[in-house]
């Protein structure tokens, strides 16, 4: 698509036992607020039942609100606090080589991504648990879905982690799917104050904020650490701190599973 980066279908990813993902129920992507007409077109072509937007109001001040799709349910769910890092983004698209390494440099941004990981676990366990709740709806559930943040990678890419997990897809199949946001076709386009984008963004700044707009195996692995340091067992995670029930756990797989 020209204006939504990031777009895949997660269908065909394998579990431990021996079934798949089924295509056409659960999609991920960047944001929708660039969405050519050709781009809503092949989107409502799709019969999305609802899209979950997980950027907050920072990023939908930035970018817009996402293009109306008919017949589809946008449900905004904020998984980051828009004044908790205000300041910080406002470095990132306007500070100079010497802020952003101050900011960003010595390991400080692979930190501060790893915590992010962190809090999306521990932190947005209602968020997560409302999710999987509208998708295991016995009457008209949230399926076909779009799960999508500002670029498609961190807070999209744990939200689906959580629903392969809850699936049994294996941890290297969900790896591998989160890592294809580093594809050159899916980047988020960064764009700096001056206007400067990939580049034409100094090679020194470019350097500094790879840690932020890359996809990287130790942030997903930061996540399933802390499900395993805080709940013992994915099963616990899920059960204890989302709510998803076995029976509602079942009926996800029915929905979202082929042979």
């Amino acid at each position: 698509m020209a204006g939504v980066r990031n777009f895949r279908d997660v269908g065909g990813l394998p579990t431990a036992d021996g079934r798949r993902v089924r295509h056409g129920v659960l999609f991920r992507s960047g944001h929708l607020a660039h969405a050519t007409e050709e781009d809503a077109a092949f989107l409502g072509g799709l019969g999305l039942h609802t899209v979950f937007d997980f950027r907050n109001g920072d990023d939908i001040a930035l970018e817009g609100p996402d293009t109306v799709l008919a017949g589809t349910r946008n449900l905004n769910m904020p998984l980051s606090d828009p004044a908790e890092g205000a300041g910080f983004w406002h470095i990132v698209r306007v500070g100079d080589v010497a802020s952003l390494h101050e900011l960003l440099g010595d390991g400080k941004g692979e930190a501060r991504m790893a915590d992010a990981y962190r809090k999306l676990i521990l932190e947005r366990t209602g968020e997560h648990a409302r999710m999987l709740a509208l998708l295991t709806e016995p009457e008209n559930p949230a399926i076909p879905a779009l799960l999508h943040c500002a670029a498609g990678k961190d807070r999209a890419g744990t939200s689906i982690a959580i629903i392969l997990l809850a699936l049994g897809v294996q941890r290297s199949a969900i790896e591998a799917d989160y890592l294809k946001s580093n594809a050159r076709s899916h980047r988020y386009k960064v764009v700096r104050g001056d206007g400067s984008t990939g580049a034409a963004i100094d090679p020194a700044i470019r350097e500094l904020l790879r840690s932020l707009f890359e996809a990287r195996l130790e942030y997903l692995r930061t996540a399933f650490d802390t499900i395993d340091e805080r709940w013992g067992t994915v099963d616990r995670y899920l059960e204890e701190g989302l709510g998803l029930t076995p029976e509602r756990r079942e009926r996800l797989k029915e929905r979202l599973l082929t042979d």
